[in-house]
């Protein structure tokens, strides 16, 4: 077996979970890539592998499926696998009237953006707490800091994350795990494609390469930040949303997810 750490990432086939399986793999850990889709993580795992010398393990999952987490954490211990690291970043979004949408696509967010995030930590915590060692990120967004009129689902699930993760990681301050929550604004993926709102005005103003994001998220883990928020105008909106009335804030909200 080998000595190296080993990161589990979500979501890992494309867009942020990517790249960011791509920073581990250049710092010498061992990799355990989820997602839906086995012939794209396949082909990640064997480019990491060659590139740097890696381990990386390929375990297909829908975190749609509420026995997901479980069926993961049974192949890592199949593999004798202990986690060092856990990153979760799969989750969707959707855009539209929250009446409008069928109500499967509205649940099924739930089950990834929140009841996977949720499984998986647990999971994952009390491993690294027993060892006193181990990091946890959490792939939030900006949009969990305000509501979002037309995307209220997806927005709610990103201030569950934003909460839940400075819960846990207060819990656990000072045992060598932390965790945090990283929360980047408009990124270039194909998040903005499958949710409906690539021609929002917030994704129209400009959004940030992948591959920045995703090493301002790692390098905000391994300084052990509880909340991390990438770029200067994201950090300012989000603080300034806080200030400002509610009304108000709704109302921009909904402006910047009109097309």
């Amino acid at each position: 077996m080998s000595n190296r750490e080993v990161a589990l990432v979500t979501g890992a086939s494309m867009g942020i979970g990517r790249e960011l399986a791509k920073i581990f793999a250049a710092d010498g850990r061992d990799l355990v890539l989820v997602a839906r889709s086995e012939d794209k993580l396949r082909g990640l795992a064997s480019e990491l592998e060659a590139e740097f010398g890696i381990t990386a393990h390929v375990v297909p999952a829908d975190l749609t499926k509420p026995s997901a987490p479980a069926a993961i954490f049974q192949s890592l211990r199949s593999k004798r696998l202990e986690l060092d690291y856990l990153v979760n970043n799969a989750g969707f979004g959707a855009r539209g009237a929250f009446a409008e949408l069928p109500l499967s696509g509205q649940m099924d967010m739930l089950h990834v953006n929140i009841d996977a995030v949720v499984a998986l930590t647990h999971l994952a915590l009390r491993g690294m707490l027993a060892r006193n060692k181990g990091r946890i990120l959490n792939i939030a967004s900006t949009a969990g800091f305000l509501p979002g009129p037309d995307m209220s689902v997806y927005y709610a699930t990103k201030s569950f994350v934003i909460l839940f993760s400075e819960g846990v990681a207060e819990e656990v301050k000072g045992s060598g795990v932390t965790v945090t929550a990283h929360c980047p604004g408009a990124t270039a993926t194909n998040f903005a494609d499958t949710a409906g709102n690539a021609k929002s005005l917030l994704f129209r103003l400009g959004a940030a390469p992948a591959d920045k994001v995703a090493r301002h998220a790692y390098r905000s883990m391994m300084k052990g930040k509880v909340v991390a928020i990438e770029g200067f105008m994201n950090w300012l909106s989000a603080f300034t949303v806080r200030l400002g009335p509610r009304a108000v804030v709704r109302k921009i909200a909904q402006w910047l997810n009109q097309t």
